[in-house]
């Protein structure tokens, strides 16, 4: 347990670590332009836009795993692309479960970015622009920092959502012990090895940074905030 526990665990936790980063800060980037977008801008179809951004929250894992074989498998639209012009394959590498972990946090992000940015008064953004500030500039200075809690608060629940993705991370990134096994595919391995030990210390690993993040965000929603 003592040898596991010193080398296949920890390999597993900083994959784990850097997948999630990875994604997280996709999603943050993403999650930003199009929960503003969505908070601050009237178009046609805008609502089925948010529908669809909010999907992967509902549904399974496995089912998004396929459609993103489809799009970066050997035969997929931008996989075969990748593939002849690049000579560049995404499947079963961490580049692949970065990917599979950014598409399912990313509702997250985006949720609370719309909401933040929503709450935002826009008189002080109207005052901002009376005063000169080009557009970017009312964003960075004036919008941005008025939101920053909300959208902190959705990026934490999605790196935590990151860091315990197993459906469609094992569907295109499989479970190669050093290269793609996260945490939650490293604790599925062992249970299914009869591996007890190893699988309690998995999940006590994984328990202990997904609390750890959820009370921060916790402690960054705008009402506990305002409460407190």
């Amino acid at each position: 347990m003592d040898s596991f526990f010193a080398e296949p665990a920890w390999i597993a936790l900083r994959l784990s670590l850097k997948v999630a980063l990875w994604a997280t800060l996709i999603d943050l980037v993403l999650g930003i332009a199009l929960g503003y977008l969505l908070a601050r801008k009237r178009f046609p179809g805008r609502e089925l836009l948010d529908a669809l951004l909010t999907l992967p929250m509902v549904m399974p894992p496995t089912v998004l795993g396929y459609y993103l074989l489809v799009v970066i498998g050997r035969e997929g639209v931008l996989g075969a692309w990748l593939q002849q012009s690049f000579g560049i394959n995404l499947i079963f590498t961490w580049q692949a479960a970065v990917m599979a972990a950014a598409v399912v946090a990313f509702p997250l992000v985006l949720k609370g970015a719309r909401a933040a940015f929503e709450a935002v008064d826009g008189q002080l953004e109207q005052a901002a622009r009376v005063l000169g500030v080009p557009p970017f500039g009312v964003f960075l200075r004036v919008t941005l920092p008025l939101a920053w809690r909300g959208v902190l608060g959705g990026t934490l629940l999605a790196f935590a959502r990151s860091m315990g993705e197993f459906g469609a991370t094992l569907m295109v990134a499989g479970s190669i012990p050093g290269k793609t096994q996260t945490l939650s595919i490293a604790v599925y391995e062992a249970v299914q090895a009869g591996q007890d030990d190893s699988a309690n210390l998995l999940v006590i690993i994984t328990s202990v940074v997904c609390v750890a993040v959820l009370i921060a965000a916790n402690k960054l929603t705008p009402n506990r905030n305002l409460q407190g």
